[in-house]
């Protein structure tokens, strides 16, 4: 399996410009693109889950999270750099570690960009529903949330999904235009939120400080569980890499947008994560036998709604955290504007998962991996709107079902898995192909690499049981898909082309 069918990096230079996007993504683009796509749901509405994982230890969980994704920034800046083509770390895979791995990445990569849009889509539809709440324009209740979550359907993440959707077969330059607004938006919140809440941060609602330890395998509870969770809270960056095809000079502008939306985003996670706890505290709400809930479990449900009936207030249970801190500390109208800018300014973030799982498709549809007309690009708007189309409705239907904290676990072992195969990758071109041009070089690559595969999978594994389970599952089907189409039909293997 390994190495096999191993895909040149010039070959996949050559098929991308055979039948390649429209350059028109500068630097500034692609940063704004980068912070587009990591500033959304984990901090606007994951913010809680981590609270009820690791109290106010989620602080350090919010680090563990920045350092291993910078680890692997590094990997992916060098990678992207020397293959400025779209398909992310499947493509890398595919360059260095052959074909069979590289189909398990790409299939992988499902989790990470369509169910994490979908999960965004959720987390967006918690704050439009308080909204339409506070204005007296609720949603019957079954149409608030889907069936996991007590309701039937979830019709506004179902909505947003479709419009964003189309947003995207119009075009991708209008697409990052209205990005870039949305962006500032959101930026703008969070600074506001920064503002009126750093001010209030106590230090008694630091203590206990670790009231649910550091966590176990698979426990998916405790600090490392709640790195785990917030890591959704940081994916986003390397959805950079899969503009590589539509950016001027990517050479240069992609480290840049890697690693410059990365630190932009950390900066305020970690302002926003401080200001969060230290003005309303993040008490964890635990069972009977003193052993914490888990988020997103009918059990936690029930002590949210026991709380509440008490008249207990908790941040922990809250589908809106950032505006419920602000209203906690009495500034309702700027709790509700936050909760109109989070409305605002998610949709931003399903726009570049959604685009990052089209590109992908594309990219595997070109290798002959998946049906050609995957591969089809529009005569007019120059995107490839018959994957995007599909894609779209897929996701709109993942959003009105399920729940944010599932898919986003979900999401993230997808991404750990493709982050440590790109590190891999790194490593193994360094010594396979020591003279090839590297526009950008991982510093201290023999250190990163590696630090960056055990980072992964030290988060991986501090998923649930549940989810770990269900990422392998997911693994084997892929495979089967893989045997029964893509094994047979690719243009590496039988010699032809995208055309053929």
């Amino acid at each position: 399996m390994l190495f096999q069918r191993v895909k040149s990096l010039d070959q996949i230079l050559e098929t991308a410009e055979k039948k390649s996007l429209k350059r028109q993504l500068g630097p500034i683009q692609l940063t704004l693109l980068g912070v587009g796509a990591i500033i959304g749901t984990g901090i606007f509405v994951l913010t809680a889950e981590a609270g009820q994982k690791a109290g106010p230890a989620m602080m350090v969980a919010f680090v563990i999270a920045a350092v291993v994704c910078a680890l692997a920034a590094l990997a992916y800046s060098e990678l992207a750099a020397m293959v400025p083509v779209s398909g992310s770390a499947y493509t890398y895979t595919y360059g260095v570690l052959g074909e069979s791995l590289a189909w398990v990445v790409g299939w992988a990569l499902v989790l990470e960009y369509a169910v994490a849009a979908g999960a965004v889509g959720v987390g967006w539809s918690g704050y439009m529903n308080g909204l339409l709440k506070s204005a007296g324009m609720a949603l019957p209740e079954f149409l608030r949330t889907g069936p996991y979550d007590g309701g039937a359907f979830n019709l506004l993440a179902f909505l947003i999904v479709l419009v964003v959707t189309v947003l995207l077969v119009i075009g991708t330059s209008k697409s990052a235009k209205v990005n870039a607004v949305l962006v500032m938006i959101k930026v703008a919140a969070l600074t506001a939120f920064i503002i009126i809440a750093l001010p209030a941060a106590k230090d008694p609602n630091f203590h206990p400080f670790l009231p649910t330890g550091w966590g176990s395998p698979l426990g998916g509870i405790g600090v490392l569980g709640a790195a785990a969770s917030i890591f959704f809270a940081f994916v986003g960056f390397d959805a950079v890499s899969t503009a590589a095809e539509e950016t001027t000079n990517p050479n240069r502008n992609i480290p840049i947008g890697l690693i410059g939306s990365l630190v932009v985003c950390t900066i305020f996670y970690m302002l926003v994560g401080y200001a969060a706890v230290g003005s309303v505290g993040s008490t964890p709400m635990f069972a009977a036998d003193g052993s914490a809930l888990s988020p997103g479990t009918p059990e936690m449900a029930a002590a949210c709604q026991a709380a509440a009936a008490k008249g207990m207030q908790m941040l922990v249970c809250s589908k809106e955290p950032l505006a419920f801190v602000l209203r906690q500390l009495g500034f309702q109208t700027m709790g509700n504007l936050i909760g109109l800018a989070a409305a605002l300014a998610l949709p931003s973030v399903v726009l570049m998962m959604i685009y990052g799982q089209t590109r992908i498709f594309f990219t595997m549809s070109r290798d002959g991996l998946l049906p050609p007309i995957l591969a089809k690009v529009h005569p007019t708007f120059n995107t490839p709107h018959v994957v995007t189309i599909l894609t779209g409705i897929a996701v709109s239907l993942f959003a009105a079902m399920f729940p944010v904290g599932i898919l986003a676990d979900i999401s993230n072992s997808g991404t750990l898995f493709a982050f440590m195969m790109v590190a891999v990758g790194v490593m193994i071109l360094r010594v396979k192909q020591p003279n090839r041009p590297r526009p950008f070089k991982t510093p201290l690559v023999w250190i990163v690499c590696p630090l960056a595969i055990i980072g992964c999978l030290l988060l991986f594994l501090n998923l649930s049981m549940y989810t770990v389970g269900l990422f392998f599952g997911w693994a084997i089907i892929g495979l089967v898909v893989y045997y029964l189409y893509g094994y047979r039909r690719s243009h590496l293997a039988n010699g032809t082309s995208h055309s053929d």
